[in-house]
C-alpha cells in the first residue's frame, strides 16, 4: 500500500467521479483508475461501486475511508515537523508534568532525546485542573495527570481530550525514623490506624486523598485526620520533629531524596498505587506526541536504594 495510493482514493470518494479526482490531483485518469484498482487488490475489497453514470462508496469503502484519512493527516503532520526542522526552526513539545516521577522522567526525556533530537520538551508544572484546561486550550501538548478522570463538568471531563493509560505509581507510608514501624520491612494500613495521618488538601489532589481515606476505610478504620500541608515538605518536616503522625508518598519520590528524620516504608501486597496517564487532545497525534509515547514505554527505572521524597501532586 502506498501513500498516493490513500490520497488517490480520498480524492475519488471525495469527488465520486475519477475524471474530478484526475483534474484535481492534475494527474491522467487511466493512472487514477490504475492505482484504486492495484489497492484494491492488495486489500482484496471492492472500494467503489462503478457504473457509466455514477461511482459510488461500497460499505468497505466508507469503512475505510476514515483510516485512509487519518494515514494522510499523519503524513501532513510529519512533513510539517519534517519542514521545521530542515529550515532550523527547532520544534517544541510543551509538556504538563508531575512530581514524583524521579528517575522514570530522566528515562523518558533521555529515551525521546534520543529519537527526537531537534525536538526540545518543556516541563511545564501547574496542578492538575490548570495543567488539563491548558491541555484543552491549547497552550500545552500533552500532560501527565495521576488518578482516574473526575466525574462531573471539569477539565478532566473535557470532550476535546482522552487519557492514555501508562503506568501504576506506587505508594509508600513515611512515618517518624524512630517510630517502632520505621524498622518493619513492611506495613499494613491497620499498622498506621492509631497514628494521624497528615495529607494534602483534598481540592488540590482528590485522587490521592480518596484512595488512602478510601482503602482505610476498606481496612476497617476511620483514619485520624492530622494537619493539612500545603507541601509535602513540610509534612515531612513536621512528621520528622513532632508528634507521631504518618503520610503517603510515591514510591519514586522515596527512592531519590535523603530525610534523616523521616522513614519509607512500603505498604503489604496489594499495596497502594495511583494509575498515571497521559492526556492528550483527541484526533490525529502529532510525529513528536507518537515519539514521546513511544517514550513512556520504554520501561520502568532500576529501583535505586537511597528514598527521597517530594510535592504530593496529581
Amino acid at each position: 500500500m502506498e501513500l498516493r495510493q490513500l490520497r488517490y482514493f480520498v480524492t475519488v470518494a471525495e469527488e465520486l467521479h475519477f475524471g474530478r479526482a484526475a483534474d484535481r490531483l492534475m494527474i491522467g485518469q487511466p493512472a487514477v483508475s490504475q492505482q484504486i484498482r492495484r489497492l484494491e487488490r492488495e486489500l482484496k475489497v471492492e472500494l467503489f461501486d462503478r457504473n457509466p453514470r455514477t461511482v459510488r462508496l461500497t460499505p468497505a469503502g466508507q469503512s475505510f475511508l476514515p483510516a485512509a484519512r487519518a494515514v494522510l493527516t499523519a503524513e501532513d503532520a510529519a512533513r510539517a515537523v519534517a519542514a521545521d526542522l530542515a529550515a532550523g526552526r527547532l520544534g517544541v513539545l510543551r509538556l504538563g508534568t508531575i512530581t514524583g516521577l524521579g528517575e522514570r522522567l530522566d528515562r523518558i526525556l533521555d529515551a525521546f532525546e534520543h529519537h527526537a533530537p531537534g525536538l526540545r520538551v518543556e516541563l511545564v508544572s501547574l496542578p492538575v485542573r490548570e495543567r488539563l484546561a491548558r491541555l484543552a486550550d491549547g497552550r500545552l501538548d500533552a500532560a501527565f495527570v495521576r488518578g482516574a478522570p473526575l466525574p462531573g463538568n471539569a477539565p478532566e471531563q473535557s470532550p476535546e481530550l482522552t487519557h492514555l493509560p501508562l503506568w501504576q505509581d506506587a505508594l509508600v507510608a513515611a512515618v517518624p525514623a524512630r517510630h517502632p514501624l520505621a524498622a518493619s520491612p513492611a506495613v499494613h494500613l491497620t499498622d498506621l490506624a492509631e497514628l494521624p495521618l497528615r495529607l494534602v488538601e483534598r481540592r488540590h489532589h482528590p485522587a490521592l486523598v480518596d484512595l488512602v481515606v478510601d482503602s482505610c476505610h476498606a481496612a476497617g478504620f476511620q483514619p485520624i485526620p492530622g494537619p493539612a500541608s500545603q507541601t509535602l515538605q513540610d509534612t515531612l518536616a513536621a512528621i520528622g520533629s513532632g508528634t507521631p503522625m504518618w503520610t503517603v508518598v510515591y514510591a519514586g519520590n522515596a527512592r531519590i531524596m535523603r530525610v534523616p528524620r523521616v522513614a519509607f516504608v512500603p505498604f503489604h501486597d496489594p499495596g497502594l498505587a495511583l494509575p498515571t496517564s497521559l492526556a492528550v487532545r483527541r484526533g490525529p497525534r502529532s510525529p513528536g506526541l507518537e515519539l514521546l509515547l513511544s517514550a513512556c514505554d520504554a520501561g520502568p527505572p532500576a529501583p535505586a536504594p537511597t528514598p527521597t521524597s517530594g510535592d504530593q501532586d496529581s
